[in-house]
Protein backbone atom coordinates (compact mmCIF):
# COMPACT_ATOMS: atom_id res chain seq x y z
CA UNK A 1 0.00 0.00 0.00
CA UNK A 2 1.69 3.54 -0.70
CA UNK A 3 1.05 6.60 1.48
CA UNK A 4 0.58 9.87 -0.47
CA UNK A 5 -0.63 11.87 2.26
CA UNK A 6 2.12 13.22 5.47
CA UNK A 7 -0.21 13.08 8.58
CA UNK A 8 0.95 12.98 12.35
CA UNK A 9 -1.49 11.52 14.46
CA UNK A 10 -1.18 10.93 18.17
CA UNK A 11 -2.60 8.84 21.32
CA UNK A 12 -2.24 12.45 23.26
CA UNK A 13 -1.12 11.33 26.91
CA UNK A 14 -0.78 14.83 27.76
CA UNK A 15 -2.64 17.58 26.45
CA UNK A 16 -1.02 20.57 25.51
CA UNK A 17 -1.52 24.19 26.78
CA UNK A 18 -4.70 26.05 24.43
CA UNK A 19 -1.94 28.78 23.69
CA UNK A 20 0.18 26.22 21.47
CA UNK A 21 -0.29 25.84 18.48
CA UNK A 22 -1.69 22.25 17.48
CA UNK A 23 0.71 21.05 14.75
CA UNK A 24 -0.45 18.91 12.19
CA UNK A 25 0.34 17.92 8.64
CA UNK A 26 -2.19 17.37 6.56
CA UNK A 27 -0.95 19.63 3.56
CA UNK A 28 -2.56 16.94 1.35
CA UNK A 29 -5.54 15.25 0.97
CA UNK A 30 -4.69 11.99 3.07
CA UNK A 31 -5.02 9.01 0.41
CA UNK A 32 -4.66 5.38 -0.13
CA UNK A 33 -3.86 3.11 -2.91
CA UNK A 34 -3.82 -0.41 -3.06
CA UNK A 35 -3.21 -2.97 -5.26
CA UNK A 36 -1.24 -6.31 -6.17
CA UNK A 37 -1.47 -5.95 -10.03
CA UNK A 38 0.94 -4.84 -12.61
CA UNK A 39 -1.25 -4.26 -15.66
CA UNK A 40 -2.94 -8.16 -15.96
CA UNK A 41 -0.34 -9.65 -13.82
CA UNK A 42 -0.74 -10.60 -10.72
CA UNK A 43 2.31 -9.84 -7.76
CA UNK A 44 2.38 -12.25 -5.21
CA UNK A 45 2.79 -11.50 -1.87
CA UNK A 46 6.54 -11.50 -0.22
CA UNK A 47 8.07 -11.07 3.61
CA UNK A 48 10.80 -9.43 3.62
CA UNK A 49 12.40 -11.96 5.43
CA UNK A 50 12.09 -14.48 2.65
CA UNK A 51 13.05 -11.39 0.17
CA UNK A 52 16.49 -10.90 2.35
CA UNK A 53 17.74 -14.37 2.01
CA UNK A 54 18.27 -13.62 -1.64
CA UNK A 55 21.86 -11.98 -1.97
CA UNK A 56 20.80 -9.82 -4.63
CA UNK A 57 18.07 -8.27 -2.57
CA UNK A 58 20.32 -8.24 0.78
CA UNK A 59 22.73 -6.65 -1.58
CA UNK A 60 20.47 -3.55 -3.11
CA UNK A 61 19.40 -3.08 0.33
CA UNK A 62 23.12 -3.01 2.11
CA UNK A 63 23.91 -0.73 -0.87
CA UNK A 64 21.36 2.31 -0.23
CA UNK A 65 21.75 2.25 3.27
CA UNK A 66 25.12 1.85 4.08
CA UNK A 67 25.46 5.06 1.98
CA UNK A 68 22.54 7.31 3.33
CA UNK A 69 22.59 5.94 6.85
CA UNK A 70 25.65 7.26 8.21
CA UNK A 71 25.33 10.81 6.57
CA UNK A 72 24.82 13.38 8.56
CA UNK A 73 21.92 16.23 8.71
CA UNK A 74 22.29 19.63 9.17
CA UNK A 75 19.65 22.34 9.79
CA UNK A 76 19.98 25.48 7.36
CA UNK A 77 17.94 28.84 6.99
CA UNK A 78 15.96 29.11 4.10
CA UNK A 79 17.10 32.90 3.00
CA UNK A 80 20.55 32.63 2.63
CA UNK A 81 21.41 28.65 3.29
CA UNK A 82 23.20 29.72 6.22
CA UNK A 83 23.96 26.37 8.18
CA UNK A 84 22.13 26.23 12.06
CA UNK A 85 22.86 24.81 14.81
CA UNK A 86 21.36 21.28 14.52
CA UNK A 87 18.55 20.63 17.42
CA UNK A 88 18.88 17.80 19.47
CA UNK A 89 16.11 15.82 17.49
CA UNK A 90 18.45 16.11 14.64
CA UNK A 91 21.38 15.03 16.05
CA UNK A 92 19.84 11.67 17.84
CA UNK A 93 16.11 11.44 17.13
CA UNK A 94 15.98 8.52 18.81
CA UNK A 95 17.77 8.82 22.61
CA UNK A 96 18.01 4.72 22.65
CA UNK A 97 19.99 4.21 20.03
CA UNK A 98 22.52 6.64 17.46
CA UNK A 99 21.27 8.65 14.59
CA UNK A 100 22.48 6.19 12.09
CA UNK A 101 20.51 3.63 13.66
CA UNK A 102 17.40 5.04 13.32
CA UNK A 103 18.08 6.40 9.93
CA UNK A 104 18.57 2.90 8.52
CA UNK A 105 15.39 1.33 10.02
CA UNK A 106 13.78 4.25 8.52
CA UNK A 107 15.40 3.68 4.67
CA UNK A 108 14.77 0.09 5.28
CA UNK A 109 11.25 0.65 5.68
CA UNK A 110 10.77 2.84 2.34
CA UNK A 111 12.91 0.24 0.31
CA UNK A 112 10.47 -2.72 1.24
CA UNK A 113 7.25 -0.83 2.16
CA UNK A 114 7.60 2.45 0.36
CA UNK A 115 6.30 4.11 3.80
CA UNK A 116 8.02 5.11 7.13
CA UNK A 117 6.57 6.15 10.48
CA UNK A 118 8.31 7.56 13.61
CA UNK A 119 6.60 8.26 16.98
CA UNK A 120 6.77 11.65 18.41
CA UNK A 121 8.69 10.52 22.13
CA UNK A 122 8.95 14.55 23.41
CA UNK A 123 7.68 17.65 22.49
CA UNK A 124 9.12 21.24 22.86
CA UNK A 125 7.21 23.56 25.53
CA UNK A 126 7.22 26.19 23.59
CA UNK A 127 5.60 25.28 20.25
CA UNK A 128 4.50 21.89 20.56
CA UNK A 129 6.88 20.31 17.90
CA UNK A 130 8.39 16.89 17.99
CA UNK A 131 11.50 16.96 20.40
CA UNK A 132 12.29 12.96 19.98
CA UNK A 133 11.22 10.27 18.09
CA UNK A 134 11.11 6.76 17.91
CA UNK A 135 11.10 4.37 14.84
CA UNK A 136 7.94 2.02 14.07
CA UNK A 137 7.94 -0.77 12.19
CA UNK A 138 5.15 -0.55 9.31
CA UNK A 139 4.35 -3.98 10.48
CA UNK A 140 2.36 -2.97 13.13
CA UNK A 141 0.67 0.59 11.75
CA UNK A 142 -2.75 -0.37 9.78
CA UNK A 143 -4.74 2.87 8.13
CA UNK A 144 -8.04 3.37 9.13
CA UNK A 145 -9.60 3.96 5.38
CA UNK A 146 -13.03 5.83 5.10
CA UNK A 147 -16.06 3.68 3.22
CA UNK A 148 -14.82 4.00 -0.21
CA UNK A 149 -11.81 2.84 0.50
CA UNK A 150 -9.84 5.59 -0.82
CA UNK A 151 -9.21 7.90 1.70
CA UNK A 152 -6.63 7.42 5.14
CA UNK A 153 -8.52 8.45 8.32
CA UNK A 154 -6.12 7.35 11.09
CA UNK A 155 -3.97 5.26 11.97
CA UNK A 156 -3.57 2.07 14.20
CA UNK A 157 -0.67 0.49 15.55
CA UNK A 158 -1.05 -2.68 17.23
CA UNK A 159 -4.74 -2.09 16.88
CA UNK A 160 -4.89 1.10 18.93
CA UNK A 161 -6.22 4.34 16.80
CA UNK A 162 -3.52 7.19 17.37
CA UNK A 163 -4.93 10.54 17.59
CA UNK A 164 -3.47 13.80 15.45
CA UNK A 165 -0.87 15.43 18.09
CA UNK A 166 1.34 15.70 20.92
CA UNK A 167 3.86 12.85 22.80
CA UNK A 168 2.71 9.42 20.64
CA UNK A 169 1.67 10.81 17.68
CA UNK A 170 3.03 9.16 14.04
CA UNK A 171 4.68 10.64 11.44
CA UNK A 172 5.13 9.38 8.11
CA UNK A 173 8.06 9.62 5.38
CA UNK A 174 6.17 8.99 1.44
CA UNK A 175 8.23 7.12 -0.45
CA UNK A 176 8.68 8.12 -3.90
CA UNK A 177 9.15 4.90 -5.79
CA UNK A 178 5.70 4.14 -6.44
CA UNK A 179 5.41 1.01 -4.00
CA UNK A 180 7.68 -1.12 -1.71
CA UNK A 181 9.99 -3.75 -3.48
CA UNK A 182 7.63 -6.12 -1.36
CA UNK A 183 4.42 -5.32 -3.32
CA UNK A 184 6.20 -4.70 -6.74
CA UNK A 185 8.32 -7.45 -7.05
CA UNK A 186 7.35 -10.24 -5.02
CA UNK A 187 7.07 -12.57 -8.27
CA UNK A 188 10.45 -11.92 -9.37
CA UNK A 189 11.99 -12.61 -5.89
CA UNK A 190 10.08 -15.44 -5.44
CA UNK A 191 11.90 -16.89 -8.31
CA UNK A 192 14.89 -16.15 -7.36
CA UNK A 193 14.05 -17.98 -3.54
CA UNK A 194 13.20 -21.48 -5.91
CA UNK A 195 16.42 -20.95 -7.70
CA UNK A 196 18.58 -20.67 -4.53
CA UNK A 197 15.84 -23.57 -3.78
CA UNK A 198 17.32 -25.71 -6.67
CA UNK A 199 20.91 -24.88 -6.18
CA UNK A 200 20.67 -25.92 -2.50
CA UNK A 201 19.27 -29.34 -3.30
CA UNK A 202 21.37 -29.82 -6.12
CA UNK A 203 24.44 -28.94 -3.79
CA UNK A 204 22.80 -31.45 -1.29
CA UNK A 205 22.54 -34.27 -3.43
CA UNK A 206 25.54 -34.55 -5.96
CA UNK A 207 24.74 -37.78 -6.66
CA UNK A 208 22.44 -38.07 -9.66
CA UNK A 209 19.11 -39.95 -9.27
CA UNK A 210 17.90 -41.92 -11.94
CA UNK A 211 16.46 -45.55 -12.55
CA UNK A 212 18.32 -49.27 -12.13
CA UNK A 213 17.22 -51.02 -15.54
CA UNK A 214 17.11 -55.07 -15.36
CA UNK A 215 18.13 -56.31 -18.46
CA UNK A 216 17.58 -60.01 -17.20
CA UNK A 217 14.66 -61.41 -16.08
CA UNK A 218 12.21 -60.32 -13.85
CA UNK A 219 12.81 -59.87 -10.31
CA UNK A 220 10.61 -60.26 -7.61
CA UNK A 221 8.90 -57.52 -5.79
CA UNK A 222 10.40 -59.03 -2.34
CA UNK A 223 14.28 -58.88 -3.89
CA UNK A 224 13.04 -55.07 -6.36
CA UNK A 225 12.66 -53.58 -2.99
CA UNK A 226 16.21 -55.07 -1.10
CA UNK A 227 18.22 -54.01 -4.11
CA UNK A 228 16.92 -50.84 -4.26
CA UNK A 229 17.22 -50.39 -0.46
CA UNK A 230 20.75 -51.38 -0.92
CA UNK A 231 21.46 -49.25 -3.49
CA UNK A 232 19.84 -46.22 -2.08
CA UNK A 233 21.63 -46.87 1.71
CA UNK A 234 25.31 -46.76 -0.80
CA UNK A 235 24.15 -43.84 -1.81
CA UNK A 236 23.68 -41.59 1.30
CA UNK A 237 26.80 -43.06 2.41
CA UNK A 238 28.69 -41.76 -0.38
CA UNK A 239 30.02 -45.59 -0.64
CA UNK A 240 30.86 -47.83 -3.82
CA UNK A 241 27.42 -49.66 -4.97
CA UNK A 242 27.78 -53.19 -6.54
CA UNK A 243 25.24 -54.27 -9.34
CA UNK A 244 25.12 -57.30 -11.29
CA UNK A 245 25.82 -57.89 -14.92
CA UNK A 246 22.27 -58.03 -16.09
CA UNK A 247 21.64 -54.30 -14.45
CA UNK A 248 22.13 -51.71 -15.18
CA UNK A 249 22.09 -47.74 -13.74
CA UNK A 250 20.89 -44.82 -15.96
CA UNK A 251 21.16 -41.31 -14.23
CA UNK A 252 18.45 -38.76 -14.90
CA UNK A 253 19.52 -36.04 -13.56
CA UNK A 254 20.73 -33.07 -15.11
CA UNK A 255 23.97 -31.64 -14.57
CA UNK A 256 24.34 -28.07 -13.37
CA UNK A 257 25.59 -26.93 -16.78
CA UNK A 258 22.99 -28.48 -18.28
CA UNK A 259 20.54 -26.07 -16.04
CA UNK A 260 22.78 -23.03 -16.58
CA UNK A 261 22.11 -22.05 -12.65
CA UNK A 262 24.93 -19.39 -13.06
CA UNK A 263 23.18 -17.83 -15.98
CA UNK A 264 19.88 -18.47 -14.03
CA UNK A 265 21.61 -16.32 -11.08
CA UNK A 266 23.20 -13.70 -13.37
CA UNK A 267 19.84 -13.32 -15.20
CA UNK A 268 17.86 -12.41 -11.76
CA UNK A 269 20.77 -9.94 -10.35
CA UNK A 270 19.98 -8.12 -12.96
CA UNK A 271 16.25 -8.07 -13.06
CA UNK A 272 16.57 -7.32 -9.20
CA UNK A 273 18.90 -4.62 -9.69
CA UNK A 274 16.13 -2.95 -12.25
CA UNK A 275 13.34 -3.29 -9.54
CA UNK A 276 15.73 -2.06 -6.86
CA UNK A 277 16.90 0.74 -8.91
CA UNK A 278 20.53 0.15 -8.97
CA UNK A 279 23.04 -0.58 -11.74
CA UNK A 280 23.45 -3.65 -12.12
CA UNK A 281 27.52 -3.99 -11.89
CA UNK A 282 26.87 -3.24 -7.98
CA UNK A 283 25.83 -6.89 -8.11
CA UNK A 284 28.34 -7.99 -10.41
CA UNK A 285 25.73 -8.60 -12.87
CA UNK A 286 27.34 -8.65 -16.48
CA UNK A 287 24.44 -9.16 -18.48
CA UNK A 288 24.05 -6.54 -21.42
CA UNK A 289 26.92 -4.30 -18.81
CA UNK A 290 28.29 -1.25 -20.68
CA UNK A 291 28.25 1.55 -17.86
CA UNK A 292 31.63 3.59 -18.61
CA UNK A 293 32.54 5.95 -15.79
CA UNK A 294 35.77 8.51 -15.95
CA UNK A 295 36.47 8.05 -12.56
CA UNK A 296 34.77 7.08 -9.54
CA UNK A 297 33.41 10.74 -8.92
CA UNK A 298 31.52 10.04 -11.90
CA UNK A 299 30.72 6.79 -10.54
CA UNK A 300 28.88 8.06 -7.18
CA UNK A 301 27.19 11.32 -8.79
CA UNK A 302 25.27 9.02 -11.31
CA UNK A 303 24.60 6.74 -8.32
CA UNK A 304 22.99 9.22 -6.31
CA UNK A 305 21.58 10.97 -8.88
CA UNK A 306 19.79 7.63 -10.27
CA UNK A 307 19.31 5.31 -6.97
CA UNK A 308 19.76 7.38 -4.10
CA UNK A 309 17.92 10.84 -4.90
CA UNK A 310 14.57 9.20 -3.80
CA UNK A 311 15.54 8.44 -0.36
CA UNK A 312 17.17 11.11 0.64
CA UNK A 313 14.73 13.29 -1.01
CA UNK A 314 11.61 11.68 1.31
CA UNK A 315 13.85 11.96 5.12
CA UNK A 316 14.85 16.14 3.93
CA UNK A 317 11.61 17.09 2.89
CA UNK A 318 9.77 15.38 6.00
CA UNK A 319 12.12 16.82 8.29
CA UNK A 320 11.54 20.19 6.53
CA UNK A 321 7.89 20.85 6.92
CA UNK A 322 6.23 22.88 9.47
CA UNK A 323 5.03 20.83 11.84
CA UNK A 324 8.69 19.74 12.35
CA UNK A 325 11.30 22.13 11.12
CA UNK A 326 10.49 26.15 12.40
CA UNK A 327 9.27 28.30 9.64
CA UNK A 328 12.45 29.36 7.60
CA UNK A 329 14.22 26.54 8.04
CA UNK A 330 15.09 23.07 5.96
CA UNK A 331 16.97 20.12 6.89
CA UNK A 332 19.59 19.02 4.41
CA UNK A 333 21.85 15.40 4.30
CA UNK A 334 25.40 16.04 3.69
CA UNK A 335 26.12 13.76 1.40
CA UNK A 336 28.11 16.06 -0.95
CA UNK A 337 30.36 16.61 2.04
CA UNK A 338 31.29 12.70 2.57
CA UNK A 339 29.92 10.25 -0.41
CA UNK A 340 30.41 12.75 -3.02
CA UNK A 341 33.64 14.40 -1.55
CA UNK A 342 36.51 14.57 -4.09
CA UNK A 343 39.81 13.75 -3.81
CA UNK A 344 42.33 15.94 -1.85
CA UNK A 345 44.22 17.35 -4.73
CA UNK A 346 40.63 18.43 -6.48
CA UNK A 347 39.37 20.33 -3.20
CA UNK A 348 42.54 22.41 -3.03
CA UNK A 349 42.50 23.77 -6.62
CA UNK A 350 38.94 24.82 -6.21
CA UNK A 351 40.22 26.22 -2.83
CA UNK A 352 43.34 28.01 -4.35
CA UNK A 353 40.99 30.11 -7.33
CA UNK A 354 38.93 30.75 -5.19
CA UNK A 355 41.10 32.53 -2.62
CA UNK A 356 42.87 33.89 -5.59
CA UNK A 357 39.31 35.55 -7.14
CA UNK A 358 39.10 36.57 -3.28
CA UNK A 359 35.31 34.51 -3.00
CA UNK A 360 36.70 33.48 0.35
CA UNK A 361 38.75 33.67 3.10
CA UNK A 362 41.81 31.57 4.26
CA UNK A 363 39.51 30.87 7.46
CA UNK A 364 36.93 30.06 5.48
CA UNK A 365 38.94 27.52 3.78
CA UNK A 366 39.89 26.04 6.54
CA UNK A 367 36.09 25.37 7.74
CA UNK A 368 35.56 23.69 3.98
CA UNK A 369 38.48 21.48 5.00
CA UNK A 370 37.19 20.62 8.55
CA UNK A 371 40.52 22.14 9.68
CA UNK A 372 40.54 24.23 13.43
CA UNK A 373 41.08 27.78 12.72
CA UNK A 374 44.21 29.56 12.98
CA UNK A 375 45.23 30.25 16.76
CA UNK A 376 44.01 34.18 16.74
CA UNK A 377 42.84 34.47 13.54
CA UNK A 378 40.58 36.85 12.04
CA UNK A 379 38.17 36.62 9.07
CA UNK A 380 40.41 38.57 6.53
CA UNK A 381 40.34 38.50 2.42
CA UNK A 382 43.13 38.18 0.30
Amino acid sequence: MGLLSSLRLVNDTRPAPESHAQIRAEYAVPISYSSNWVGEYQQAPISRTAALAVPSVSRCRNIVINIIAPLEYCMYRATDDVKLEAPLWLRQPDYRQPRAATMAATLDSLIFYDVAYWEVLETYTADGRPARFGFVDPTRVSPKLNKSQSEVLSYRVDGAERPQNGNGSLITFQGLNGGGVLARGGRTIQAALDLEKAVALTANTPIPSGIIKNNGADLPEDQIAGLLATWRNARQNKSTAYLTQNLSFEPTQFSPEDLSWNAARQYFATEISRLMNLPAHYLSADINSSDVYSNIQDERRQLVDISLIGYITAIESRLSMDDICPRGQYVRAEINESFLRSDPMTRLNVLEKMLTLNLITVEQARVMEDLAPSEGSQATYL
